[in-house]
């Protein structure tokens, strides 16, 4: 699929730009989890579990996780997200100060 990107106008490069941002953070999240299916197939069949072989144990301590989905990415690494909850990133707020609007941000 050749897409002509000198015919465009900046309006639908910036859409196409944001089309492709979030293709590549839902195919992230889909690798992730085909990661965690196969390597919870692989503990299995040697008889054990994934929080066996990475020494977690129940009910331990420590910072619990967030279950809170990213609502922000970072345009220039998108593997940066924040869910816009608590202390705002560097990049977050280096974002802002340059004027790119929180909006553009947002996955």
């Amino acid at each position: 699929m050749a897409v002509k990107l000198d015919k465009m106008s900046r309006k639908e490069l910036e859409a196409l730009r944001a089309d492709v941002e979030e293709a590549i953070v839902k195919r992230r999240k889909s690798e992730r989890q085909d990661a965690l299916a196969a390597a919870q197939k692989a503990a299995a069949e040697f008889g054990f579990s994934l929080d066996d072989l990475t020494g977690k144990k129940p009910g331990r301590g420590g910072a619990k996780a967030s279950n809170a989905e990213p609502k922000y990415m970072n345009p220039e690494n998108p593997t940066q997200t924040w869910t816009g909850k608590g202390r705002q990133p560097n990049w977050f707020k280096a974002a802002v100060e340059a004027g790119t609007s929180p909006e553009k941000m947002k996955i």
